[in-house]
């Protein structure tokens, strides 16, 4: 009866583990990407980028200022989305697909959006 104690006492401390530590993750990522905000609408209202219809951020007219905050963006954002997609029982394709709508709802006036088939417009 021992061993089994301390079988699930082990379970239970690895398990308190892993969730601390995905815990730490996002919020190191929502941390950067806060510090990341006041560039990215920066961006979005000089029209250098928009949101696509995946949930990222898509560079426009053959722009390249800022590549490298939006492809860090990008990349904690589908870290996010596949974390979520986990914990759902879907896929991180759909989490995007599903923020990038509601994105698309909260942009602002002049913003550039990708609509579901494709075509990219002004709001």
């Amino acid at each position: 009866m021992h061993r089994i104690a301390n079988k699930w006492l082990t379970v239970l401390a690895l398990s308190l583990m892993v969730m601390t530590a995905a815990t730490a993750l996002a919020q190191d990522l929502k941390g950067r990407m806060r510090e990341r905000l006041p560039i990215i609408v920066d961006l979005k209202t000089r029209g250098v980028v928009g949101e696509n219809n995946q949930g990222y951020l898509h560079m426009l007219k053959g722009q390249t200022e800022k590549a490298a905050v939006v492809t860090a963006e990008n990349e904690d954002r589908r870290a996010i989305y596949d974390q979520i997609g986990k914990q759902t029982g879907t896929s991180a394709v759909v989490v995007g697909q599903r923020r990038a709508i509601q994105i698309a709802e909260k942009a602002s006036p002049g913003e550039w959006i990708q609509d579901a088939a494709g075509n990219w417009h002004q709001k």
